[in-house]
């Protein structure tokens, strides 16, 4: 995988977008404004919002605009806990542009993108062929299959990926409690878990699209060989050579036979008299009978 992003790379590096984070959090400020519209002009249900969403139907039909322009779909109703989210999102996007690299970076939100798309009009088909339209219209549950659908798992799956990259980095949870990234990434794993399984197949599906980037960025680089079992094979006969080596001795008195291990205040000098290579303890330096 890594190969094989750095060969695009260097193909497509020069089109990817700097700081994607702030367009993104731009995109979301135009989709709160248009949602505001809707609500100030009493059109909530098929005001401004509705000719952007996610709608497979539509899009079939010629609206090819929405395969790009469910982006700015809000991910929840304004405030201020929804501001600091988003403050917080881009702080996260910009560090991890850092961290991966502009090009990288812009994969892996696209991707989720792509990913999002593919699994609206997939469901889209599953509903078709199980004969959902005898019930509704196929325009009805277009919309339907477009409720579902935002940015909110792939904002997940920005804090997700910056907590696996950071997992001890400590944020200030309600602005007083210090917690570690990776506890907070672990609950918001756990609640999504819950969703999935007790969630229905829009729910599902959605999460799926979502995340499957990250899914796919996390263990396409992360590096096995070291589990490999020659890997393991060559650490543990590294280790049984370390302890062969340690055992044995550096030192020993041609006299006496003692060695280092007989006390560490112990030490040993070669006789520059004797012919030949004869090591000698401190008590037999100039005790013994040189070798001619």
């Amino acid at each position: 995988m890594n190969n094989f992003l750095n060969k695009l790379e260097r193909k497509f590096g020069r089109y990817a977008i700097p700081n994607l984070s702030k367009y993104i959090i731009f995109g979301y400020v135009l989709g709160y404004g248009l949602t505001m519209m809707d609500k100030f002009s009493n059109n909530s249900g098929n005001g401004l919002i509705s000719f952007i969403s996610l709608n497979p139907y539509m899009i079939l039909h010629g609206q090819i605009w929405r395969l790009v322009t469910w982006i700015i779909m809000p991910p929840s109703s304004l405030g201020i806990f929804t501001i600091i989210m988003l403050l917080l999102y881009y702080s996260l996007g910009t560090s991890l542009e850092r961290t991966w690299g502009t090009f990288r970076f812009n994969v892996y939100i696209f991707g989720g993108m792509l990913f999002t798309v593919i699994g609206a009009f997939v469901l889209y088909l599953c509903y078709n062929l199980a004969g959902y339209t005898e019930v509704y219209t196929a325009e009805l549950l277009g919309s339907f299959i477009a409720s579902y659908f935002s940015t909110y798992y792939i904002n997940m799956s920005i804090f997700l990926a910056f907590a696996a990259e950071y997992p001890n980095m400590q944020l200030m949870l309600y602005f007083i409690i210090p917690i570690k990234i990776k506890w907070l990434a672990l609950v918001e794993l756990l609640i999504t878990l819950y969703g999935f399984f007790t969630g229905t197949w829009e729910v599902k599906v959605v999460i799926i699209a979502s995340l499957l980037n990250l899914a796919i960025f996390y263990f396409s680089t992360r590096n096995y060989k070291r589990v490999s079992p020659a890997e393991i094979r060559r650490r543990q006969t590294y280790k049984n050579e370390l302890k062969r080596q340690s055992s044995i001795t550096k030192h020993k008195c041609a006299i006496c036979g003692r060695t280092e291990k007989d006390g560490d205040d112990l030490e040993f000098r070669f006789c520059s008299k004797c012919n030949g290579n004869y090591e000698y303890c401190q008590d037999h330096l100039f005790t013994h009978e040189h070798v001619k």
